[in-house]
């Protein structure tokens, strides 16, 4: 993490491969069916485009480098790399926005296209690579081999002692899963390229770890009495850490995460079900928590939880700190967003979360054979 992290190479056939596929991609857009004479306006987003993406592709290159080669990283090394996609995908909508017929194919990303051009596909898969690289586990920590189970047994097991039936602790447990996407792409016991103050399966600060951990001990003997084979699983987990960091242990990282920020939801599940029958809605609702919690608790709280508008400039800033709101100079604009709003706007987030209800599937159908 950070500066003084080593990275070992990869082979070198696969970096050349790589960084082919990155110097082949040079774009600019083609004068087949655009008019004569571009409008200032236009002129000037096309502009801004080719630069940014040319920025994007600049830095792309930077990192690999200084990791093929084992150089020292700057601090939070990953920071570089996620403005600069936002800025090419923020100037890429400032151009569909000024020259529609811009808009191409779908993208295997799920991204809408007037957003991201699927002809970028590889510059944003070595960006992919390159944050799991420098995202990479510390040599000491305690991974699972069964870490998607661990979330949704966790997460079912918790909503339980929270009172909810069969049914809605599963949707629990579902819900856990798709954070653990959200946060980290299901890689567990990660460090973060952006911060240096969230780490492991579910991002958390020693201070939410901490709270976690206090919040757990309270419940742990009710667990014990209707899961005494997870209660065993905790104790053996328990005993293992010893004096590790917790968010380093992949278990202890996701019990202490959902019993800080989560365990008091889950009783609403049922009406959030409800109101939200659409598990992918379900698990941004839950995310929202981990980006705003006092706004979300506070929707939750409402009579009509999609209507409930957020204004606090504060408060839409931490949204588009994680990509919400943040692409282009018309959603940048917005003062002020409802719940529904702000669900549909965390598109960026799709995609892991399909992973996340792929998976629970998978896990749902070994349980059953």
């Amino acid at each position: 993490m950070g500066g003084a992290k080593r990275y070992p190479s990869k082979a070198s056939r696969w970096v050349s491969l790589a960084a082919a596929a990155i110097g082949n991609l040079s774009f600019m857009l083609p004068a087949m069916g655009e008019p004569a004479a571009l409008t200032k306006r236009q002129s000037d987003a096309l502009t801004t485009y080719n630069n940014s993406r040319s920025r994007f592709e600049q830095i792309l290159r930077q990192r690999r480098a200084q990791i093929e080669s084992n150089q020292r990283l700057p601090n939070l090394p990953g920071q570089a790399l996620y403005l600069a996609r936002n800025n090419m995908m923020s100037a890429y909508k400032d151009l569909t926005d000024a020259l529609p017929s811009r808009i191409g194919r779908p993208n295997k990303y799920g991204i809408p296209p007037a957003y991201f051009s699927a002809d970028n596909e590889p510059l944003l898969d070595e960006y992919r690579r390159l944050f799991d690289l420098m995202q990479a586990p510390p040599a000491n920590a305690q991974k699972s081999d069964t870490p998607f189970k661990d979330v949704v047994d966790l997460g079912t097991a918790i909503a339980r002692a929270r009172g909810l039936g069969a049914a809605n602790a599963e949707v629990a447990g579902r819900i856990s899963l798709g954070l653990f996407f959200a946060e980290t792409n299901g890689n567990q016991n990660i460090g973060n390229a952006r911060s240096n103050k969230y780490k492991g399966s579910l991002q958390s600060g020693v201070s939410e770890d901490q709270n976690g951990q206090r919040k757990w001990a309270a419940i742990k003997k009710s667990i014990a009495a209707f899961d005494p084979a997870l209660n065993a699983r905790d104790d053996r987990e328990e005993a293992r850490v010893g004096n590790l960091d917790r968010r380093f242990n992949h278990w202890t990282a996701v019990r202490d995460a959902l019993m800080n920020a989560h365990a008091d939801i889950f009783p609403q599940v049922p009406a959030i079900v409800k109101t939200l029958p659409n598990p992918i809605d379900q698990m941004k609702l839950f995310e929202l928590i981990q980006i705003i919690p006092s706004p979300t608790r506070s929707a939750l709280g409402s009579r009509n939880l999609v209507d409930y508008r957020i204004s606090d400039p504060k408060v839409m800033a931490y949204l588009r700190n994680n990509s919400i709101f943040t692409f282009g100079q018309a959603d940048r604009a917005k003062t002020s967003a409802t719940f529904r709003e702000i669900l549909d706007a965390m598109w960026l987030f799709n995609d892991k979360f399909e992973g996340a209800l792929s998976k629970f599937d998978e896990i749902k159908t070994q349980s059953k054979s």
